[in-house]
């Protein structure tokens, strides 16, 4: 049995009511530490975070919609939160509960004008999948395809606005973001813009056909389902069913999958990521292991283009010198341009070079390693939160940067699915000339 979408006056108070428990624990945590020792001050911080971050993760996991969307954003939110809450937060990605197949037929109806068994031959009435903001469906159009219906909840994107208020008046509240108000305004500005975007399927059917268009020749191996345009409205997006094999299935079909077979098919999750980003200047931008599919013959399915980042010159040209001058450890360099991409504070204290270092080693250490470097067996993430701490005595030289929030989200995203495919390769023949492309040579 599904759900029912949460009434709108309902969600103001869940969001309202966790903002209060979460701002009454911080304050009283904050009094009581006065009254102890540093170490039981920090164990009470610590408790008080992980309540926190529990109540907020099972708040926006019932609720759906725009909330829940931030929430699976991990790689955001680990930026500015607490690891106690962000961990929570990560409980997120797994698919949501599904929609009563009532709710789902009525929305239908108001977008396309007819129930689903009069526009299509076959509807499954269980979910193929289900997620934050929408659900989808298996179906057979009239003509005959297989198709996927992907139907918006209704009332979620009214909510988007209120939702993303309630969320960043919750983190100001209680004290437990690392960013300052400009930065937070800054980031959430950029969260809701792609969010509207992204709950308009126009929007997703027009990035479809772009990425198509772009990967049609450049990338025969990538697959990426086409728009079936008179089944397809704002909130209902019909596409053709393009069947691949979810990357947590891989094992169980080790004949199909060879080292081999990995190694390439990692090579060109690669080559599309770095092309995307340093030639077309548009990213696909939610790199959930869901909107991944894979072929034993090699090819890669592509789903889900409602959260597409475009990049501008200013911001590829920067991002660019700080790939090139942290591989080559000019930190000067690349502490300019850092301070271009709005990473560095202009107006924090400066940072010493020999704090780069680590970090230069731990994020290059797939473009410079001797030989082939093995994803299934690297520790890079792990040797990011060992660099933590550091980072933490030194927040007011930093800021999150707005412009590489979606992309720093598609980077960090396929590093966990080469981990997780266990490929292997040499891939920055594939980005350096890309890069000495965009910055003349």
């Amino acid at each position: 049995m599904g759900d029912r979408p949460v009434t709108k006056s309902r969600r103001f108070f869940r969001l309202a009511g966790m903002t209060a428990q979460v701002a009454s624990s911080y304050a009283a945590t904050r009094i009581k530490s006065v009254f102890q020792s540093a170490e039981d001050a920090a164990t009470s911080k610590l408790a008080s975070y992980e309540r926190s971050g529990e109540l907020i993760a099972k708040t926006l996991g019932e609720l759906k919609g725009a909330v829940m969307k931030v929430g699976q954003m991990a790689s955001i939110a680990g930026d500015i939160l607490p690891r106690e809450i962000a961990d929570p937060l990560r409980a997120l990605q797994r698919e949501a509960p599904p929609m009563e197949f009532s709710v789902i037929a009525e929305q239908i109806e108001r977008e396309l004008g007819s129930p689903p068994e009069l526009l299509f031959t076959n509807f499954d009435r269980e979910p193929f999948a289900a997620a934050s903001i929408g659900q989808v469906h298996r179906a057979t159009s009239d003509d005959g395809r297989e198709v996927v219906v992907k139907v918006q909840y209704p009332g979620v994107d009214d909510a988007v606005d209120s939702d993303l208020a309630h969320l960043k008046f919750v983190l100001r509240a209680s004290g437990l973001v690392k960013a300052n108000k400009q930065a937070l305004d800054s980031l959430f500005t950029e969260i809701r813009s792609r969010l509207h975007e992204e709950l308009d399927y126009c929007n997703e059917a027009d990035n479809l056909r772009l990425f198509r268009e772009y990967h049609r020749e450049r990338h025969p191996f990538l697959v990426i389902p086409e728009v079936v345009g008179e089944r397809s409205s704002g909130r209902v997006l019909t596409l053709t069913y393009e069947p691949g094999d979810h990357i947590d299935e891989l094992d169980g079909q080790s004949s199909n999958y060879s080292q081999e077979t990995r190694d390439l098919l990692g090579t060109r999750l690669f080559s599309v990521m770095a092309a995307q980003l340093f030639d077309f200047q548009a990213i696909h931008a939610d790199p959930n292991p869901g909107n991944l599919a894979f072929r034993p013959d090699g090819s890669l399915v592509l789903y889900d283009f409602g959260c597409v980042k475009r990049v501008d010159d200013d911001t590829l040209r920067a991002y660019c010198e700080a790939i090139r001058t942290g591989i080559d450890e000019d930190y000067p360099a690349l502490d300019r341009a850092l301070l271009e991409l709005g990473v560095r504070d202009p107006g924090g204290p400066p940072v010493e070079f020999s704090y780069y270092k680590p970090w230069r080693d731990a994020f290059a250490l797939p473009f410079v390693h001797e030989g082939i470097f093995d994803y299934g067996a690297s520790t890079i993430h792990d040797e990011v939160i060992k660099l933590v701490p550091g980072a933490m005595r030194r927040m007011a030289s930093f800021q999150p940067p707005v412009e590489l929030v979606f992309i720093d989200r598609m980077i960090a995203g396929h590093y966990g699915n080469l981990r997780k495919l266990r490929a292997r390769g040499r891939h920055w023949p594939l980005v350096e000339p890309l890069i000495s492309s965009v910055l003349g040579g």
